[in-house]
């Protein structure tokens, strides 16, 4: 006859079983609030994402020398994502692809991440709170382009920066389009370099991406060689947002109005959640900036992650 477990016996089975059964999920370790997360993006010779590598296979260097990894987890992070886009008077007739490439990068978002959106020409406009809703995200868009509004990039970043949830455990990323270069009118406002903008990213450890729109070039008959080369400079992107992009972590492209900027939105997103996410306790508490250096062994491995950030005090 089989012994019948006493209330007891089975409260303590249970919490046996329970035990056990919290032992056997993994553990994740996220490091102290001054542990230094740095996230990696490793692609292969082909330029394809790299997703299966082990912890082993990295080495982090903190100003030349080598730290141990405290913190290794290669699952999805959560972002909270402010989009960017570039509506100064050159972009006046991208206006629809804008909008319907938009849609394929609110697609991509994972469970867990948000986003704002945000367009910058004659004023800078940011989207009022975080949120999944696509319809929401959607409704947010620019509705006109005036033709001649300026480039105000690094004001935009800028306060993009400022428009982050600082209380969110989520990463924060600023995704950025653009088809010209810094221009910004407004001279009673404090001007934000693309220094500013590097250095407030390496403080506040934000992720920039940058996609480099390039326009068609404008009638050139009748100009002379200063106008024409105005006029060619204007239709290329910043060349700093490729920098701020490198310095930072993120990633740079460029495409024209004829290539799929949906596919390109959506292929950052999938990037995002495939970074590596390592963690290593700083070697100094200084309050100064210090250089990050990710290695990655295996053949053809490139990884790619920020450059530098600023040690606790």
């Amino acid at each position: 006859m089989p012994r019948l477990l006493t209330p007891l016996t089975l409260a303590i089975a249970l919490a046996g079983w329970s035990v056990a059964a919290e032992q056997s999920q993994p553990q994740t370790y996220r490091g102290t609030t001054e542990t230094v997360r740095v996230y990696a993006t490793v692609t292969d010779h082909n330029g394809r994402l790299a997703t299966d590598l082990t912890k082993d296979q990295f080495e982090v260097r903190d100003d030349g020398k080598p730290q141990p990894i405290d913190v290794f987890d290669n699952s999805p992070q959560p972002i909270q994502l402010i989009v960017l886009l570039d509506v100064s008077g050159s972009m006046s007739g991208n206006l629809p692809l804008l909008r319907q490439s938009s849609r394929a990068l609110f697609a991509e978002l994972g469970a867990d991440d948000v986003a704002r959106v945000g367009s910058f020409g004659r004023d800078i406009v940011i989207s009022p709170e975080f949120t999944r809703d696509v319809g929401t995200l959607l409704n947010a868009l620019p509705e006109d382009i005036p033709p001649d509004a300026p480039t105000p990039l690094w004001r935009a970043i800028d306060q993009a920066m400022s428009d982050f949830d600082t209380k969110s455990d989520r990463r924060s990323v600023v995704m950025v389009l653009s088809d010209g270069r810094d221009e910004d009118r407004r001279f009673s406002m404090r001007i934000v370099t693309q220094v500013d903008v590097i250095d407030r990213a390496r403080k506040e450890d934000v992720m920039v991406y940058g996609i480099g729109l390039r326009s068609k070039l404008p009638p050139m008959t009748g100009m002379g060689p200063t106008a024409m080369m105005a006029a060619m400079n204007g239709s290329m992107p910043d060349p700093g947002l490729a920098r701020t992009a490198d310095e930072t972590g993120g990633g740079y492209s460029e495409v024209t109005p004829h290539d799929d900027l949906g596919a390109a939105f959506a292929r950052i997103v999938r990037e995002m959640h495939s970074q590596y996410l390592l963690g290593y306790e700083p070697p100094k508490h200084d309050g100064k900036t210090h250089k990050i250096d990710v290695r990655v062994s295996g053949h053809g491995l490139e990884p790619r992650a920020r450059k530098s950030y600023v040690a606790p005090k």
